[in-house]
């Protein structure tokens, strides 16, 4: 199913859908085991920096959109982050029915006329386009509290572009490795009523669960999160060597990773379906 799709799906229940960034195959795997074990539908997200990672777009994407087609769960597959209009182009023409155009860095005039041309690409497609307003960064230290996307401006792009999502600046900030983001619950509810199209949360993986829920609440449709995972990931990894200093088998510590990041895609599929 298309990510408009699901989403749409979450709107009318008031829940929200979880997008999660596939790093490695076995980030795919979790991801869909883990929906699975919930029953709920997932978004599967590859972004720019992970194409650069693995060399090309197509072997990583293709195992993913094959990952996607066997899950028993509606599940969707999405261009995270790109900022690179001819890989959106390529992504489209290898089936995948999400995209997202990050053209948070280029001035306003300029930000809609590009995302207006991507929109129209991607509708061209059938597939789903996300943009982002407001500077959510983190990586690069962009991020600073008075940064914010504002409500009035958040309509004019909406109406300016015909995009279908709309990633907006509240407070959570990108690759970040504690869960106490302070999310602006109240210009949530402002974008909200201010745009026709659901919103979507970055930075997710700093917010925590109370305040995960309370942004859905206000009116958040998609959820995502990446940091997080590789943060289990990572952890399993890390302790699983350290108990058994001889292991040599990849299998043995990345399958449990696997595992552990699978039993966490479940929770927190609950917890955005305010479970």
């Amino acid at each position: 199913m298309s990510s408009l799709d699901l989403i749409k799906n979450a709107d009318s229940a008031q829940v929200a859908v979880g997008a999660f960034n596939v790093i490695l195959l076995e980030h795919a795997e979790a991801i869909i085991t883990g929906a699975q074990e919930a029953g709920l539908s997932v978004i599967l997200q590859l972004s720019q920096n992970a194409v650069k990672y693995h060399g090309a777009l197509a072997p990583i994407s293709l195992a993913v959109l094959s990952c996607a087609s066997n899950a028993s769960v509606p599940t969707s597959v999405h261009l995270d982050h790109a900022e690179d209009t001819e890989l959106i182009r390529k992504a489209l023409d290898l089936g995948y029915d999400s995209i997202m155009f990050d053209g948070s860095k280029l001035e306003f005039a300029e930000n809609i006329a590009t995302s207006r041309a991507m929109a129209e690409l991607a509708h061209s497609y059938g597939a789903t386009i996300e943009v982002e307003l407001g500077e959510i960064g983190g990586k690069d230290g962009v991020h600073a509290p008075g940064i914010r996307t504002n409500p009035i401006d958040a309509q004019a792009f909406v109406e300016a572009t015909g995009v279908d999502l709309l990633a907006v600046a509240v407070g959570s900030s990108h690759a970040m490795t504690s869960r106490d983001a302070q999310l602006d619950f109240n210009l949530i509810a402002e974008i909200r009523a201010a745009v026709k199209v659901p919103l979507v949360l970055h930075g997710s993986s700093g917010v925590s669960d109370v305040d995960l829920q309370s942004a859905i609440r206000a009116g958040m449709r998609k959820i995502n999160i990446a940091t997080h995972l590789n943060h289990v990931f990572s952890n399993s990894v890390r302790s699983k060597l350290n108990s058994d200093p001889e292991l040599v088998d990849p299998r043995k510590y990345i399958g449990l990773a696997r595992s552990e990041v699978a039993t966490e895609i479940a929770r927190l599929l609950k917890i955005l379906n305010l479970e």
